[in-house]
C-alpha cells in the first residue's frame, strides 16, 4: 500500500517558533500612534498586552523558544498530520501530487489553538485574570475560551453578528468551554451602541468586534487584557509551528513543494503554514510559488490599498501599514466568517508588496463546490475558510493535468466545517449568493485614511 499519512512523533515537534522578521529583505514599516503620528513604544501597548507578547511583537530573533507548559498543551493535538490526498488526485485525474496539512485535529477543530495557548499562558504569568476578544466564524473565540479555561482566566467574546446567527453551535461550544459570548455590535460597549443606533440591523464585522473587545479591555483595567487571533506579528509567529512541522513531514515524503496554498483573512494560518518556506525563498533562493487565497467579498490583497490604516472600525487601535479595504468596511455576509476582515497582517502585506507571495480571490459558490468535492473524495468536511485554499489547489492540479506536469501541491486545511453545515445546505439548495466588493466602494472606504509617510 502506498503511504497516505506522514506523521511526526511528539518528540519531533518543534521546540521553537520561527520569527520571519529576522529574515525579511526590508524591515517592517513601524506601527504608528494615531495621535502623535510617531512610532509607538511598548508603553503604548501595555494596556492591552502583557510585556512578553509585546516583546515578541517587535523581536528580531530568528527563533523563540516555546515554553514547556505550552508544548505540553500542544501535545493534545500536535504534531498534526500531513496527508496525501490520493483520492482527490484520482478524482481529478491529475499527475500532480496533492498534500494537505490538517489542523482540524485540534480539540477546537482549527489552527487557532496554536496561538491561544501561548497568549493565555503569557497573560497568566503577567497576572491577567480576564481576556476579551473578537471572533468571526467562531474558531478563534472557541480556541481562546478553551485556553482560558485551561489556565483559569475569564473570557469575553464579541462574535460578529452574522456568524453569531449563522453558527449557533460555535457559540454553544464557546460557552461549554466557559466563554461569555455576545453578538457584535452589542449594547455592552460605546462602539457597539453607536453602530446599533446608526443601523439596528448591522451584520457586524471583525473590525467592529475588535473595537468592542479593545474598549472592554481598556475600561476594565488592570486585570483585563485583549487577545487577538490574527494580524499581529506574535500571532503569526506562534502559528509557524504548522510550517515547521510540514517541512519535516515533506522530508519524510521525500518531496519538495512546487506550490503552497493557504486561505487568508487576517493572515494567521497562511503565515504559520508558509513563513518557514518563505525563508527558503529569501535565504536559499527556492522558487516555490506561495499563494494566498481570499474571498472576492473581502479582497484586501488583490484589490485593497497598501497604506496605513486602523485595525478596527472605531479607530481605537494603532495605525498599521497593510493592504486594506478601509477600516469602515462592513463585508458581505459570506459563510467564511474568519475571512471577513478589512485588512491584512503587516508581514503578509509586506511580503506581497515585495513579490514573495501571490494572491488570488475566489467566489463563494466555487469555494463550496471545492469543499464538497474534497469532502466526497477525502471524507473530511472542510471549513469554508479552508475551502478557499482547496479551490485553488484543485484549480492548480487541473492545470497540471492540462499541461502534463507532475507538480507537488501542498495546502493548509486550517479547520473542519462541522459547524458550517448550514452553509453547505444553502449551497445545495442554490441559495448561496456570490459577492464582489466593488472598486468604487473600496475607493470611498480608503479616501479618508490618514496620510502617513514612514
Amino acid at each position: 500500500m502506498e503511504r497516505t499519512k506522514f506523521l511526526l512523533e511528539e518528540n519531533e515537534m518543534p521546540k521553537a517558533w520561527y520569527n520571519i522578521q529576522a529574515d525579511l529583505p526590508k524591515p517592517l514599516p513601524p506601527v504608528m500612534h494615531p495621535g502623535t503620528g510617531q512610532p509607538i513604544g511598548p508603553q503604548d501597548l501595555a494596556v492591552l498586552f502583557p510585556l512578553e507578547l509585546i516583546m515578541q511583537e517587535v523581536s528580531q530573533e530568528r527563533y523563540i523558544e516555546i515554553p514547556e507548559p505550552v508544548r505540553e498543551m500542544y501535545q493534545l493535538y500536535r504534531p498534526s498530520p500531513l496527508i496525501r490526498a490520493r483520492r482527490l488526485e484520482k478524482a481529478l485525474d491529475t499527475p500532480a501530487q496533492i498534500y494537505f496539512k490538517y489542523e482540524g485535529v485540534s480539540p477546537v477543530g482549527s489552527h487557532k489553538l496554536n496561538t491561544s495557548i501561548p497568549q493565555v499562558f503569557y497573560n497568566k504569568l503577567a497576572g491577567t485574570t480576564r481576556l476579551t476578544t473578537e471572533t468571526g466564524a467562531g474558531q478563534w473565540g472557541t480556541a481562546l475560551s478553551f485556553a482560558c479555561n485551561v489556565f483559569g482566566l475569564e473570557c469575553k467574546v464579541y462574535m460578529v453578528r452574522v456568524s453569531y446567527d449563522q453558527k449557533p453551535y460555535r457559540r454553544y461550544l464557546m460557552e461549554l468551554y466557559g466563554g461569555a459570548v455576545v453578538a457584535s455590535p452589542s449594547n455592552d460597549t460605546n462602539a457597539g451602541r453607536a453602530m446599533l443606533a446608526q443601523d439596528p440591523n448591522c451584520t457586524g464585522s471583525l473590525g467592529l468586534a475588535i473595537s468592542e473587545a479593545v474598549e472592554d479591555a481598556a475600561t476594565h483595567q488592570p486585570y483585563t487584557k485583549y487577545s487577538l487571533g490574527s494580524v499581529l506579528n506574535h500571532v503569526m509567529m506562534h502559528q509557524t509551528i504548522i510550517g515547521l512541522e510540514t517541512q519535516k513531514q515533506l522530508e519524510k515524503a521525500q518531496v519538495e513543494p512546487d506550490i503552497l496554498i493557504g486561505c487568508v483573512g487576517g493572515g494567521s494560518n497562511f503565515a504559520g503554514f508558509s513563513f518557514p518556506f518563505i525563508r527558503e525563498k529569501i535565504v536559499n533562493g527556492k522558487q516555490t510559488r506561495i499563494i494566498a487565497v481570499e474571498p472576492t467579498a473581502a479582497p484586501s490583497l488583490t484589490k485593497g490599498v497598501y497604506t496605513y490604516d486602523f485595525g478596527d472600525t472605531a479607530k481605537s487601535t494603532p495605525l498599521i501599514k497593510m493592504h486594506t479595504l478601509g477600516s469602515a468596511f462592513i463585508p458581505a455576509p459570506i459563510h467564511a466568517g474568519g475571512l471577513r476582515y478589512h485588512g491584512m497582517a503587516s508581514i503578509v502585506s509586506a511580503l506581497y508588496d515585495q513579490g514573495l507571495i501571490e494572491a488570488t480571490a475566489v467566489q463563494q459558490n466555487t469555494v463550496f463546490a471545492a469543499g464538497v468535492q474534497f469532502a466526497r473524495a477525502e471524507g473530511i468536511v472542510p471549513a469554508p475558510e479552508s475551502s478557499h485554499a482547496i479551490r485553488v489547489a484543485i484549480d492548480e492540479a487541473l492545470q497540471c493535468k492540462a499541461r502534463g506536469e507532475k507538480k507537488v501541491i501542498v495546502f493548509n486545511l486550517s479547520g473542519h466545517g462541522h459547524f458550517d453545515l448550514a452553509g453547505y445546505d444553502q449551497y445545495f439548495r442554490g441559495n448561496l449568493p456570490d459577492y464582489e466588493y466593488p472598486a468604487d466602494e473600496i475607493a470611498k472606504a480608503v479616501a479618508g485614511l490618514p496620510k502617513i509617510d514612514a
